[in-house]
């Protein structure tokens, strides 16, 4: 019989768990201030805004001041501003449990009965649910993870008398890793190709062409949240400079100058080995400095800057000077294309005689982003 009596306390005991489990799985939901509410399941937050997303309406994001109560079921990690974390290390401090949102203020129930732990929402910098919060403390992504970039092509054809085809493509491709923003930055891997070919041919007349290429890629190692060390190898071609192939290999610091959610300025500072080789004349190999900046900002309406410019002086040969600078403004069109207009001005202060010493390049094309 006493048997019997603790198999079914272990029942009642399991079935009110699962009833107390089925109690705490339902909706998410937020009132607004008009009175009405809305049930779904939370995704984020900020100190600005909440990202909400509902069966019928999809994922919205709604401004906290349209919000007069949020309530999960579901457990959230609130990361406080000015808090970076790194991966396994130790959360005990962070606030997790079931949310409630009142008057401006974030009150977390880590458990069933335990005290709730109270965050101003102003001070909070991001509120994401705890699993993704679980995920990202604890994952070693994968070489092929956490890519995001750009790529963007672009055609012109004129077939009469005159026939004229341009062609101008990029890729930029970034790994930053972690990939959240609330961590602090360990590592980022950067990889960018550009290109510009055309030909106008005319009959009796010898055919004119432009080739252009850049290619780079860069390895940086954070030390602080904002203080990198860099290694970055550049390779150019430009015909219109007679120019057969630049080789610039760099190593150097870097700062994080400004970062926030809608814009990143980066600084570069570094030593570097170039070896110019031209159409006549003779090769050179130099030793010089790469002085760079490179400024990302999101725009309205969903569009986006991204700028960047260097200045490359050789030590040994004071003449040997060249310069970049390149802007490009992507604006959404559908899902992740977008029309794009650039422009890449480069100055080589000494190229073979008979080639100007700059190059401009104005781009239109279509961009699709990588997420």
């Amino acid at each position: 019989m006493r048997n019997l009596n603790t198999v079914l306390c272990v029942l009642i005991l399991s079935a009110c768990s699962a009833m107390l489990v089925c109690a705490q799985a339902g909706p998410d939901t937020i009132t607004f201030t008009n009175g009405e509410k809305l049930a779904g399941h939370f995704v984020r937050s900020t100190p600005s805004s909440v990202t909400f997303k509902s069966d019928v309406l999809g994922e919205l994001t709604i401004d906290w001041k349209n919000v007069r109560e949020l309530d999960t079921s579901t457990k959230i990690a609130v990361i406080r501003k000015g808090v970076k974390l790194r991966r396994r290390q130790n959360t005990s401090s962070i606030p997790q449990g079931t949310l409630v949102e009142r008057d401006q203020q974030l009150q977390v129930t880590p458990s069933l009965g335990a005290q709730l732990v109270a965050v101003p929402l102003a001070d909070s910098a991001v509120v994401i649910d705890q699993p993704a919060f679980q995920k990202a403390m604890t994952r070693t992504p994968g070489f092929l993870a956490d890519w995001t970039g750009q790529v963007t092509a672009g055609a012109t054809l004129v077939q009469a008398t005159q026939s004229n085809r341009t062609f101008n493509g990029a890729v930029s491709l970034i790994r930053a890793e972690p990939a959240e923003d609330w961590m602090n930055p360990s590592y980022r891997t950067l990889i960018n190709f550009s290109a510009f070919y055309g030909e106008l041919t005319q009959p009796a007349t010898p055919t004119i062409k432009t080739s252009i290429y850049h290619a780079a890629a860069e390895q940086d190692q954070y030390f602080t949240s904002s203080v990198f060390a860099f290694g970055q190898a550049d390779f150019d071609h430009n015909f219109s400079q007679g120019l057969l192939l630049q080789q610039t290999y760099n190593g150097g610091v870097g700062w994080t100058a400004v970062k926030s959610a809608r814009q990143q300025l980066d600084l570069r500072a570094s030593m570097s080995y170039i070896r110019q080789e031209f159409e006549s004349g003779p090769s050179k190999n130099l030793i010089g400095s790469v002085f760079a900046e490179h400024y990302m900002r999101k725009l309205p309406h969903g569009a986006a800057l991204d700028q960047a410019a260097s200045v490359t002086p050789a030590w040994n040969n004071t003449s040997a000077y060249s310069t970049l600078f390149s802007a490009l403004i992507t604006v959404p069109m559908y899902k992740q294309l977008s029309g794009s207009t650039g422009i890449i001005e480069a100055y080589l202060n000494d190229p073979p005689p008979g080639f100007r010493k700059n190059s401009f390049q104005f781009t239109l094309g279509l961009t699709y982003s990588i997420k």
